[in-house]
């Protein structure tokens, strides 16, 4: 068996294996290239210093959530692969995020996870350092009884979003990158007759006060 063939070999069974858990954690997350990153960051401290942070808060993140199986690191642009490695945990796996805008590829990653058999996903961004492994297994947990699960976020966002099975009407035609994101969704899903659970509230690191006051809350080493 050649090398290339046993790589195959090796990866095809541990999507397998992923594809038969019930819960699954899909994290959005971009490369980390001077530019690409927290712009609105690096408006104020350059793109130096907010990619810099960026890879920070992405460790800072993974690390929190990293004892959690079933985990996919979903990445942009296409072509990041091996620029994500450095946060990929054993057993993990990685995707890219493809076209199109944020709706589309929420609704194309839960689409692929329901679709391997997953009954209860989870995605979160790479904005929220905060977020923790009890906020996944707590939003798994809201899946066993409720449709969707959102975690809001201070600016009108969310910083998670869960589903039972796939709702592209909630990220069709949304306001992307708006304070009205959280309020258009959690009204789709009423009028779709979901039942919602509500996580709580947590704040991106999107500007130069919000990063201050992220190492100011981090524990000191």
């Amino acid at each position: 068996m050649t090398v290339a063939l046993m790589l195959k070999t090796i990866q095809t069974e541990a999507v397998s294996a992923m594809g038969m858990s019930d819960e699954r954690l899909i994290i959005f997350l971009k490369a980390p290239r001077l530019g690409l990153v927290k712009t609105r960051l690096a408006k104020t401290m350059g793109v130096e210093a907010a990619c810099m942070a960026y890879r920070q808060m992405l460790t800072t993140l993974v690390d929190n959530v990293g004892a959690l199986s079933g985990v996919e690191l979903r990445f942009a642009p296409d072509d990041a692969e091996s620029e994500i490695q450095p946060w990929l945990r054993s057993g993990w796996q990685t995707r890219p995020q493809g076209e199109g805008n944020l709706g589309q590829k929420l609704c194309r990653a839960f689409s692929d996870a329901h679709s391997a058999g997953a009954k209860r996903v989870v995605i979160i961004g790479s904005d929220c350092p905060e977020v923790s492994a009890a906020d996944i297994r707590e939003a798994w947990t809201a899946l066993k009884n409720h449709d969707v699960v959102v975690g809001p976020a201070t600016d009108g966002g969310y910083w998670l979003v869960g589903l039972r099975q796939p709702q592209p009407q909630l990220f069709q035609g949304i306001r992307w990158s708006s304070e009205t994101v959280l309020a258009e969704t959690l009204q789709r899903a009423k009028s779709s007759q979901l039942r919602i659970e509500l996580l709580r509230i947590l704040a991106d690191v999107d500007t130069e006060k919000d990063w201050r006051e992220f190492l100011d809350s981090s524990p000191r080493p």
